[in-house]
């Protein structure tokens, strides 16, 4: 009797399961393609936006009138400002995408990317360039928070992995996208560029569906089943999919208090968020970028432009690696190997910079003016710091670039999406921002080296906490991964 009862939920889970691939194999997936071409449209204005200044400060700093031409301070803060911005989006993302809507609040943000443009082609001063950037960067903080959430509550978990990597690929592809089109245009021309993907979005995304998520938290039912009609083609029956989601919410309870951070479904999927959103920032991705054009250039490649080209090419080909491997892969073995690529490769970019010292001599010194590069190390060292940064930048694009923005768009349950995406979107940016402007201070403490070490430190707990705390989320549903936190089994 006792053993009979102890296999009925076993059972149940299997038929679940069966049930489920029986579902999942009616499924067509064109649409839900369609849909997510023009939510990753928003990822991509994103790129546009961080990868504008790089070729854009160097014409603003030749400008002849002192209106508007940028000193080196005023250069720093206006590809800086961003960051700010986005911290910001992050906060205004997370209040509005559980009131009006995942659709709506993608919308809406294209505007800030439309107008913080429109004010850069147009600008007669300095602060009308800092504007311009804040108000892209506040659209890139709504971004980076709303479209993983609208990717992952459309898809489903045949797919969700690479749909969700194609975030981060199209945010490298709108940072080459820049460089490119820097190479050929001035920086008015290049604000115009940049304000063509997200006009496109706001056109393409008054078509797509709302998510069914959302629709069923608001207690609209027959408008979710037409969006999974959409999104699930016509062979497959979207009543049973619209049941399991109401399940699953009716186990997570109602609106959210205080009282909820008691709740492991809450407080754990949080934790791993926000840790897994800190850890990005510190494996040291904003200091090998800000070396780039220095070690090219120690490498004998003349034309930093075109080697900037060729470090976001890098980018783009593995992270588009990396969302054709996520579903296969799976989330863990690709932050693991992203961890450990990354561990090595730090540890002998700070190698590097101790033999490049010159006043090595069998220990590491310090460089006396942190910044670009000022050292001229014996040419056989050129060849460590290019494969050095070659070997971070493939390990970054392909596990702790995409998979972070995935796994926190997986984890929380629905009620909690809007506040915990929120949460990990503002600890990213202002990670960075912190990160960013404190390089310097860190160098001037540690040396180039022993700062370098220091991320390669940080890399190998990334393993650590890899292995330990992420889930893996491969080929699970929304509600089987809620059901995990909270210690439930779900079929």
């Amino acid at each position: 009797m006792d053993r009979d009862e102890a296999s009925r939920p076993l059972l149940g889970s299997d038929e679940g399961e069966l049930e489920r691939s029986s579902y999942l194999d009616k499924v067509k997936n064109g649409k839900l393609y369609l849909a997510t071409f023009a939510a990753i449209l928003g990822p991509l204005s994103f790129g546009f936006v961080l990868g504008y200044s790089s070729p854009a400060i160097p014409d603003l700093c030749r400008i002849p009138d002192p209106r508007m031409r940028l000193d080196p301070e005023e250069a720093s803060w206006f590809g800086s400002v961003v960051t700010i911005g986005a911290a910001l989006g992050g906060l205004l993302g997370g209040a509005v995408v559980d009131k009006i809507g995942r659709k709506l609040t993608l919308m809406f943000c294209a505007m800030p990317y439309i107008f913080g443009f429109t004010i850069i082609i147009t600008a007669q001063n300095h602060w009308m360039l800092y504007l311009g950037r804040i108000l892209t960067g506040l659209a890139s903080g709504v971004t980076s928070l709303v479209v993983p959430l609208y990717i992952s509550e459309m898809s489903h978990e045949r797919v969700r992995g690479t749909m969700g990597s194609c975030v981060q690929l199209m945010v490298v592809t709108g940072i080459m996208g820049a460089y490119i089109a820097g190479l050929f245009l001035g920086w008015r021309w290049l604000a115009v560029v940049s304000s063509v993907p997200p006009a496109l979005m706001l056109v393409l995304m008054c078509f797509m569906p709302e998510t069914p998520h959302f629709l069923l938290s608001q207690g609209r039912r027959a408008e979710a089943q037409e969006a999974l009609r959409f999104l699930r083609g016509p062979d497959a029956s979207p009543e049973e999919e619209c049941a399991r989601i109401e399940g699953a919410m009716e186990d997570q309870g109602g609106s959210l208090g205080w009282s909820d951070l008691k709740d492991p479904g809450i407080y754990k999927p949080l934790a791993i968020g926000i840790v897994m959103m800190l850890f990005q920032q510190l494996t040291g991705i904003n200091a090998i970028m800000f070396y780039a054009e220095s070690i090219f250039e120690k490498a004998h490649f003349k034309n930093s432009d075109v080697a900037t080209v060729i470090v976001a090419s890098i980018q783009v080909v593995f992270t588009a690696v990396a969302a054709l491997l996520m579903d296969r892969a799976g989330r863990k073995l690709l932050l693991t190997l992203s961890g450990v690529a990354m561990a090595i490769s730090t540890a002998l970019f700070g190698v590097y910079f101790w033999l490049a010292s010159p006043q090595h001599s069998g220990h590491w010194v310090a460089m006396e003016t942190p910044g670009p590069i000022s050292l001229d190390p014996q040419p056989d060292l050129a060849w460590l710091a290019l494969a050095s940064m070659g070997l971070f930048i493939t390990g970054f694009a392909l596990g702790w670039g995409p998979t972070p923005w995935l796994v926190m768009s997986e984890i929380f349950p629905t009620r909690a999406r809007g506040l915990g995406s929120s949460l990990c979107v503002l600890t990213n940016w202002s990670s960075a921002f912190i990160v960013t402007k404190t390089f310097h201070n860190l160098m001037d403490a540690l040396t180039s080296a022993g700062t370098f070490w220091l991320f390669s430190g940080m890399c190998a707990l990334n393993v650590f906490f890899t292995i330990f705390f992420v889930p893996e989320t491969k080929g699970k549903s929304l509600e089987q991964i809620q059901a995990h936190f909270k210690g439930v089994r779900h079929s």
